[in-house]
């Protein structure tokens, strides 16, 4: 099966959890996406993941940012590769424990995630880029 693939950029300020739920339905709106299929997402990043999480209490966000950080903390004294800054390693750390593509079904053109479920962008540094995202639609 053929499927069309769409990109899309998006800035982030710093560290945290950045809903684009929204970002990732224009696009698929804008493609004429229509019926049923799957929806595959993909950062093109080693220091940015994605991931499918609450997004009724902005707590569950915090919490997980928190635990993050001391998962693996931005620490001088851990690692060697710090190319561009101390938080370089550990982003590639927390990026290589989260995921850097997602599979959501979609159903009549929308995409079927639960009710109190959203699409987030994780970013792990804290003066990202741009960040790219294909949406490959079957």
């Amino acid at each position: 099966m053929s499927g069309m693939i769409t990109r899309f950029e998006r800035q982030v300020s710093g560290q945290g959890l950045f809903d684009i739920t929204r970002g990732v339905a224009e696009v698929m709106s804008k493609q004429g996406v229509t019926g049923d299929g799957l929806c595959t997402l993909f950062i093109r990043h080693t220091s940015a993941s994605l991931l499918i999480q609450e997004n009724y209490d902005p707590r569950v966000l915090d919490d997980l940012q928190t635990w993050m950080n001391k998962a693996v903390p931005q620490d001088p004294t851990l690692y060697t590769h710090d190319d561009e800054g101390p938080d370089d390693m550990p982003a590639h750390i927390r990026s290589a424990l989260t995921a850097s593509s997602l599979g959501i079904p979609f159903i009549d053109g929308d995409l079927a995630l639960g009710t109190w479920q959203a699409v987030y962008l994780w970013e792990h540094r804290e003066n990202p880029g741009p960040r790219t995202i294909l949406l490959h639609i079957t």
